[in-house]
């Protein structure tokens, strides 16, 4: 698919991050858009910019309300989509909505958090593929693109931190992308697909992932909320008695701002590298300087790659920030 020009697509994950600049950089080209997201504003924020940037003749942009850890939701999503842009054939499918959090498989308490992060990050893919492959069979071509992560061939953020469902599903993303190569090759030769591993982007999914799980856009802590927090500090070694409310929550806006606003490669230099890959028709695409010395260095020392040493080499080479992926813990003192 060397131009995206009179095609549709359906994007994931489009009110913010990488999905709201996929959808600017695809209604750019002259490509139809259909996107879902669990908050209406920020698709209407993408619509605004989109609308900004103009938006070339015979395209057209379209936002859907659903949870992609519910396939009831994406099958109602795939129904509108079809209706309001008049086809049955879906050209591309970019399956990109994501959350963190629920990092340890041992802690009880966090349970809740670990399903919901695996559901959104795995289901949501796989929810995706089946419930819009129809309409991607119906195309006379088709590429499906599964966001997953560095976090898909190095399961951990740091020594210091549980990370077990994010990279779970993940490394699920991953498999599964690798295994449909043959699949589609065998049944659907004219249905592409790619695996997208991004290192560190600058979105808001640190900010976003606990207020998608709860479903409140607040900055504000629930008292579970800081229960939890004061749990995993004590966990890192330090006294969360010493530590007022109002100073977790602020480290937790400023980790968030860090993360979207020092990151090493912006949401919108991450689109426009998944395009290129799309159109080169790569299957394997790697977002970001760090994710490239990522990779080679897990596949170089993949028995180290879980020693306080490798993770110690590797934040000197990737050149990380505090704010950036490999954050081991919070800084009260700087609150």
């Amino acid at each position: 698919m060397r131009d995206f020009a009179g095609k549709f697509a359906v994007i994931t994950g489009g009110g913010t991050g990488m999905g709201r600049e996929l959808a600017r950089q695809l209604i750019a080209e002259g490509c139809s858009v259909a996107m879902c997201d669990v908050s209406e504003e920020n698709m209407a924020e993408t619509i605004r910019l989109c609308q900004a940037d103009g938006v070339p003749q015979g395209a057209k942009i379209t936002a859907h309300r659903a949870d992609v850890a519910r396939e009831d939701d994406l099958v109602r999503f795939r129904d509108e989509a079809a209706r309001l842009h008049d086809t049955e054939r879906l050209h591309l499918l970019f399956n990109n909505a994501g959350i963190g959090g629920g990092g340890s498989m041992v802690n009880p308490d966090e349970r809740e958090d670990w399903e919901r992060t695996f559901n959104v990050c795995w289901y949501g893919v796989y929810y995706g593929c089946r419930t819009f492959m129809p309409m991607l069979l119906a195309a006379d071509e088709a590429h499906i693109v599964n966001t997953a992560s560095v976090n898909g061939f190095w399961a951990s953020l740091g020594p210091n931190i549980s990370h077990s469902a994010y990279a779970a599903a993940k490394f699920a993303v991953k498999g599964f992308t690798e295994a449909l190569i043959t699949d589609l090759r065998s049944n659907a030769p004219h249905v592409k697909c790619s695996v997208v591993m991004p290192g560190h982007i600058g979105t808001d999914i640190a900010g976003n992932s606990r207020k998608v799980t709860r479903g409140d856009w607040s900055d504000k802590l629930t008292p579970d909320e800081l229960a939890t927090a004061r749990r995993r500090i004590e966990r890192m070694g330090m006294d969360p008695t010493q530590i007022p409310d109002e100073a977790i929550e602020a480290m937790m806006v400023e980790q968030a701002r860090r993360f979207r606003d020092d990151a090493p490669t912006s949401a919108a230099q991450a689109a426009t590298i998944i395009l290129d890959g799309v159109k080169a028709e790569r299957w394997r695409i790697l977002v970001g300087d760090d994710a490239i010395i990522m990779d080679r260095m897990v596949r170089e020392t993949p028995e180290e790659a879980y020693e306080v040493s490798f993770y110690d080499r590797m934040t000197k080479e990737v050149g990380w920030q505090l704010g950036g992926l490999g954050r081991a813990a919070p800084e009260p003192e700087k609150a």
